[in-house]
């Protein structure tokens, strides 16, 4: 029971601190609030660039082309080559017939496919589909199908699908760096704000030693009150991670420029990001406060 009374007393000096100190605290809400308005940024930007990712990685397909003089035995011999290759997620083979016999779905192509009844007199090629399991080694595993004797070619949008994976990976390690540094700058301001605290609050830590109150006791309200800064910071970035995705999701229809890239949905993400940035926002005015207790209030 005491120690409940000590951390309400302690709760309510931290809240009073916030309030009697207002322009500092202030300041330390205002580093705060940019931090995690930056972070929900990111965080919305390397959600979406993983989902954005994953799309690409499983909507691309190599299309291996075999030569036109193999039987439909040799083309299944390749494909259980391909299988037993690295980084092979699917394989499926489709025959010249089964080719043909799409294309025959169109007018156009339907009285010119007509008469290649057999096997011999299709020109087509027999081609095998290939989805991989890493996008970003989809070259090396073209470049090593197309080593296996019979296949002719394997394509699969080469250059543009580097180049858009490449993209998303630069703007994902971007936002990773911002977050980190604005946490880092956050956490020191917190640090500083808090240090010119205690140095106005000299007076009353020393009455406070002289009645006998332990370092813990003296410490607590100022991590106290950095945690209360970190909640009240996190207020405007958790309502922009919430209310403002949603207002982006439902104005976008779900979609960034076309169907191939999809946001992700608002839920559950936007409350999993508004309980990160919480954590985040308490977590740096806690290191903040800690920092400046432990470095320069000498007790």
């Amino acid at each position: 029971m005491k120690v409940f009374r000590i951390l309400l007393r302690d709760i309510r000096d931290s809240f009073r601190n916030v309030f009697r100190n207002f322009s500092l605290s202030v300041a330390s809400i205002s580093c705060i609030t940019i931090t995690l308005v930056v972070v929900a940024v990111s965080l919305i930007l390397s959600v979406n660039v993983n989902k954005f990712t994953k799309l690409v990685q499983d909507d691309v397909t190599i299309v291996v082309f075999l030569d036109k003089e193999l039987s439909l035995e040799d083309c299944k011999k390749i494909e259980t080559k391909i299988k037993n290759l690295g980084n092979i997620e699917s394989v499926k083979l489709k025959d010249k017939e089964k080719i043909r016999q799409e294309f025959m779905e169109s007018k156009t192509y339907a009285s010119i496919m007509k008469d290649w009844d057999t096997r011999e007199e299709n020109p087509l090629q027999d081609a095998i589909h290939v989805k991989v399991k890493d996008i970003n080694e989809i070259k090396k595993t073209a470049d090593t199908i197309e080593k296996i004797e019979g296949v002719d070619v394997a394509k699969y949008g080469e250059g543009m699908v580097e180049q858009l994976v490449s993209i998303f990976d630069i703007i994902k390690k971007a936002s990773y760096i911002a977050v980190i540094a604005l946490i880092i700058v956050t956490a020191f301001l917190i640090s500083n704000t808090i240090k010119i605290t205690i140095f106005s609050r000299q007076r009353e830590i020393g009455i406070m030693r002289l009645v006998g109150s332990s370092n813990i006791n003296i410490k607590i309200p100022f991590i106290l009150e950095g945690l209360l800064l970190g909640i009240l910071g996190s207020i405007i970035p958790i309502i922009i991670i919430t209310y403002g995705y949603v207002f982006l999701y439902d104005n976008f229809n779900g979609k960034l420029f076309s169907d191939i890239i999809k946001l992700q949905k608002p839920n559950p993400f936007m409350f999993q990001g508004a309980a990160l940035l919480l954590l985040i926002g308490m977590v740096v005015g806690m290191v903040g406060s800690l920092r400046a207790v432990k470095k320069y209030l000498k007790v």
